[in-house]
């Protein structure tokens, strides 16, 4: 595995990173989180569906495509935990996988265009390229775990609803999409910590993302001559003698 290069593997992650969080962004902003599907007995009038979604709600006619009843204030009046736990999660969890990709793309650009000679002024610094994708997987593995455990608990509470008023509660497919998501999150994450731990047997300063010992001046400077490594305080002298 090149260790040293960018990898297949990272540049992979990096694109399932983004596609997570552009199904994240759907997921958010889909009003068809759950469904109430209201059935009437009479000829003359059509069955209802009202869909909710994290910010909207939105109540049609079957076979219509208009909304009847479209609420833009739902977002500040839902009435049940599930949702309302989604409308703190989702977002929280694209902010963590946005800055997960940040140091994705830091830790890749660090390694594609690095110098060959280590810069004496950065030796010190403890997290670089490898760091970067290590941070990075734990975020993403954490911004997964904050999308996945609500949507999850969305398809319980609908039995829950169902349970306690009548079957008429069902999720829709903005469930299906956020899930998807997460779980490109987890592969992201796991992409990134197989490359990690493939190179991690790699002594190299260059994907390290701690030094083992503080770097010195004498590991990346120019070597002495032989004389000079004698003594650190030997001084030669030079001897004028005067022949008559």
């Amino acid at each position: 595995m090149g260790c040293r290069d960018v990898h297949a593997a990272t540049v992979l992650s990096f694109l399932c990173g983004i596609a997570s969080v552009a199904g994240l962004f759907a997921g958010t902003l889909l009003p068809n989180w759950r469904k109430l599907r209201l059935i009437t007995f009479n000829r003359n009038e059509k069955n209802l569906t009202v869909y909710t979604g994290l910010w909207v709600k939105c109540a049609r006619y079957d076979g219509s495509s208009d909304c009847l009843m479209y609420d833009t204030t739902w977002y500040s009046s839902v009435d049940q935990l599930d949702l309302r736990v989604l409308q703190f999660a989702l977002p929280l969890s694209i902010l963590i996988a946005m800055g997960a990709l940040l140091l994705c793309l830091i830790g890749m650009c660090n390694t594609a265009f690095r110098s060959s000679v280590p810069n004496i002024k950065l030796a010190k610094c403890l997290v670089n390229s490898a760091g970067c994708h290590l941070v990075a997987g734990l975020l993403f593995f954490l911004a997964g775990t904050m999308s996945l455990s609500p949507s999850i608990w969305v398809i319980f509470y609908n039995i829950h609803l169902n349970k306690k008023f009548e079957p008429v509660f069902a999720f829709d497919y903005a469930v299906y999409v956020t899930i998807a998501s997460a779980g490109g999150l987890f592969m992201t994450s796991l992409l990134l910590f197989i490359w990690y731990c493939a190179c991690k047997s790699l002594p190299s300063p260059f994907w390290q993302p701690l030094y083992s010992h503080p770097p010195s001046m004498h590991t990346y400077s120019q070597p002495y001559s032989a004389r000079s490594r004698l003594s650190a305080i030997e001084i030669d002298i030079p001897v004028v003698s005067h022949t008559t």
